[in-house]
């Protein structure tokens, strides 16, 4: 499925009251309910976790934070949403990563456009994020790379990881911003139609991407074909990068997303060791 076009509205139009969201939304998006018995659920113990405002260029964004308790210089990991927004599923990633000694931040990158939380149709979820210009979201996530720093974390170490929407987020960022020291992108689309607000794709940004990046994909994911994700590892090869790319047998799209029928124990479990490797690897520790 892909949105219709939208007219960009540049980013110097924004003003404080085009902010719709202004807080997050409580507990999971109504568009994946029920939600599933194996949802897991990180406590906080030993953890500073909640909604935290970071300042742009034109007023505030929510966003979840969760980092150990009494942390100082911490290695940073930015967490980009779904489609379903910065939901408790995505809260919950930042408690797991918070769990492991990173200061985790996940804003609310639709925070203009409207709130996705309450919407039960993936058609109406979709006509919000459609509004959302790549060039905003790489702005917002400078933002949240330099409150980061300011708040505990060290911009010597700070990495990006996302799903879905926030999938193809993670390979975007990480060739906007050199600074990063690594990305793992969870089944994040890699080539789609161009438009005014997306003109860039994954695919197009492989051949200079320098920061390394994981990309985790399943075989069986209908809306992501696997000769996509070969062209994608062909083009990382090509060019030398340090990228890789791993693609589960017989998986779906959403296969870490523990509260939807599309979870995968296995391969989510491996993809979250995977995760924590690449990080330290890469120096994000």
């Amino acid at each position: 499925m892909h949105p219709d076009i939208i007219p960009f509205v540049p980013k110097t139009e924004y003003s404080r009251r085009d902010f719709v969201m202004t807080a997050l939304a409580g507990g999971f998006a109504t568009a994946v309910s029920p939600v599933s018995a194996e949802t897991i659920t990180t406590d906080v113990k030993g953890l500073t976790a909640g909604e935290v405002k970071i300042k742009v260029g034109d007023g505030e964004m929510p966003a979840y934070r969760a980092m150990p308790t009494g942390g100082k210089n911490l290695p940073t990991v930015l967490v980009v949403q779904e489609i379903f927004g910065v939901h408790e599923h995505i809260k919950d990633v930042c408690r797991r990563l918070a769990k492991e000694g990173y200061i985790a931040i996940a804003p609310e990158l639709y925070a203009r456009q409207g709130d996705v939380s309450k919407l039960k149709e993936i058609k109406d979820i979709f006509a919000i994020v459609s509004k959302v210009p790549d060039a905003q979201v790489m702005s917002d996530l400078d933002a949240t790379f330099d409150w980061a720093a300011k708040n505990c974390g060290n911009a010597a170490k700070v990495a990006v990881t996302g799903f879905c929407w926030g999938g193809r987020i993670t390979w975007m960022y990480a060739a906007h911003n050199p600074q990063l020291k690594a990305g793992v992108a969870w089944y994040g689309g890699l080539t789609r139609p161009a438009t005014v607000l997306s003109p860039t794709n994954p695919l197009d940004i492989a051949p200079t991407l320098k920061v390394p990046v994981l990309g985790l994909y399943g075989d069986a994911d209908t809306g992501i074909p696997v000769d996509t994700v070969d062209k994608m590892r062909d083009a990382l090869k090509k060019a030398g990068s340090a990228s890789e790319i791993v693609l589960y047998d017989d998986t779906p799209h959403g296969f870490y997303a523990d509260y939807r029928p599309s979870y995968r124990p296995g391969e989510a479990n491996d993809g979250w060791k995977r995760l924590i490797t690449w990080f330290r690897k890469n120096g994000v520790v």
